[in-house]
């Protein structure tokens, strides 16, 4: 086999294997999935810098890892709850009640938002606590995001809801 077969057989293998991949992201999360995936690779990104900063301090513990990984969990659990709200909702409203009520989509597309842009924050925190030197302009404009999706959806608190691991 030449070189320049091999490289197109490893190329066609990873085609068929990155297809296979999104083929079934797309099943399971439908047309967006990526937007999962992110958020997939947020709650790590969070978890490992709250790991790192415990480390840093002293204060890692394998209880208190346990418990962050099982809050992500539970995250998981919120945003399957939001989007199985406005699924059920909104064909209850066309196949029942004869009202449309699509907007209710929203419900889980808004609270997927605003757990993307907690775990951002809760990342940039604990990178800040340990030191290194995250640009402010991306620190406040993720504070601005969290504001406008809090007014979006009517809870205009000024309460800093990112959730730092402890």
């Amino acid at each position: 086999m030449t070189t320049h077969n091999f490289s197109e057989a490893l190329v066609d293998k990873y085609n068929a294997i990155a297809g296979v991949i999104v083929a079934g992201l797309t099943a399971i999360f439908g047309i967006y999935w990526y937007i999962f995936a992110a958020y997939l690779v947020l709650n790590i990104a969070d978890w490992l810098t709250g790991w790192y900063k415990s480390r840093r301090r002293g204060e890692e513990s394998s209880k208190v890892g346990i418990k962050g990984a099982a809050k992500k969990l539970g995250y998981w659990v919120i945003i399957l709850v939001a989007f199985m709200i406005s699924y059920v909702f909104t064909h209850l409203g066309t196949d029942l009640l004869g009202v449309d009520l699509s907007f209710l989509s929203m419900i889980g597309w808004f609270t997927l938002a605003m757990l993307l842009v907690n775990e951002a924050r809760s990342i940039l925190e604990n990178l800040v606590e340990c030191g290194y030197n995250v640009p402010e302009f991306l620190i406040k404009g993720l504070a601005v995001a969290q504001k406008l999706l809090n007014k979006r959806i009517g809870t205009e608190d000024e309460e800093d809801t990112a959730d730092a691991e402890e």
